[in-house]
């Protein structure tokens, strides 16, 4: 137990790290590539360099938000502040739309009216920030698979580093042919490059944020699992929902004519947490079903029901003295 905690708090600290060491950088380039994007009539640079700073704030507020997770949880708010990592992630990827929504409208307008610029400025500038986009995306990488909020912070940079890429061809073509209007065609294909690979992020978003079965867990296989446990006559009230983007909530009710020991309980919790990346568990046992109806038809033999999964067709139950 106190290994684990170890490995938790310095995975902690990394991540610490790694959004201090982020912001920093992309504040300081922010500042260097404004100026530099004004003193050679760049569009490319100053739009990136307005995505950077988006994303500066993009980090401050998933820092802010992993930073208030932590915060025990009150009589007002149970759960505790865990949810604010899901509402910053969603935030993440609206921001990273609102400023493609910029860049696009601003290209747009240099398309019409392309202006002369200075190209091997803008190539040095932007190569600068390739370097600084990629080493902060790697800070990020190791932690992305298994929380959403970080994997938001890991996308930025990457498509940052990408749109820096971007803005070095378009600086290298702009003095080697002196084509302005290549500027903002650049500016507008990273953008759409950027558009479609934050789907994932802004989908998986929505989804914790309606309380949504995160991605990565099959309810259908968490019900085939507990209405296949013995004893358990059928699951009602199976809910499963993220309380945060790296903890997991399951609630359920369990029919069980002969009821279910602190033993059971805890060995369900158990194989949930570790199968199914389930981490908090909360089971209600019933001994019959308190409506006096049998739900049957599942194909496992067992009760249980998902909506989608089969037609739940509802009997009197055989201790009524009926047939089932």
């Amino acid at each position: 137990m106190a290994h684990n905690h170890d490995h938790h708090n310095h995975a902690s600290n990394n991540i610490n790290r790694a959004f201090a060491i982020g912001a920093v950088l992309n504040l300081i380039f922010v500042l260097v590539e404004a100026g530099y994007g004004t003193i050679s009539n760049s569009l490319a640079l100053i739009a990136d360099a307005g995505h950077n700073l988006s994303d500066v704030m993009t980090l401050l507020l998933a820092w802010a938000a992993m930073t208030v997770a932590k915060r025990s949880a009150t009589a007002k708010y149970t759960f505790g502040f865990k949810k604010a990592t899901i509402l910053v992630s969603l935030g993440s990827a609206l921001f990273l739309y609102a400023a493609l929504g910029v860049i696009i409208w601003e290209a747009m307008g240099r398309l019409r009216s392309p202006v002369s610029m200075n190209g091997v400025t803008i190539a040095v500038v932007a190569t600068i920030g390739v370097v600084i986009n990629t080493a902060t995306a790697l800070l990020f990488m190791a932690g992305r698979k298994n929380d959403l909020n970080i994997k938001g912070a890991f996308l930025h940079m990457a498509a940052d580093a990408a749109v820096s890429a971007g803005v070095v061809v378009s600086g290298l073509v702009i003095t080697a042919t002196g084509w302005n209007i290549i500027d903002p065609v650049i500016s507008i294909a990273i953008a759409l490059v950027i558009l479609f690979s934050g789907w994932g992020l802004l989908k998986d978003s929505l989804n914790l944020t309606m309380a949504g079965v995160p991605d990565q867990i099959d309810a259908v296989a968490v019900l085939d699992y507990l209405t296949g446990i013995s004893g358990v006559q059928f699951v009602h009230d199976l809910h499963i929902w993220a309380a945060s983007t790296t903890e997991n909530v399951l609630t359920a009710h369990l029919v069980m004519q002969t009821g279910g020991s602190d033993e059971f309980l805890h060995q369900t919790a158990e194989h949930l947490h570790h199968t199914f990346n389930i981490h908090h568990t909360t089971i209600q046992i019933e001994r019959s079903d308190i409506s006096g109806i049998c739900h049957v038809g599942n194909t496992n033999g067992q009760g249980g029901c998902w909506p989608g999964k089969q037609e739940t067709v509802h009997s009197p139950c055989p201790s009524e003295g009926h047939s089932q």
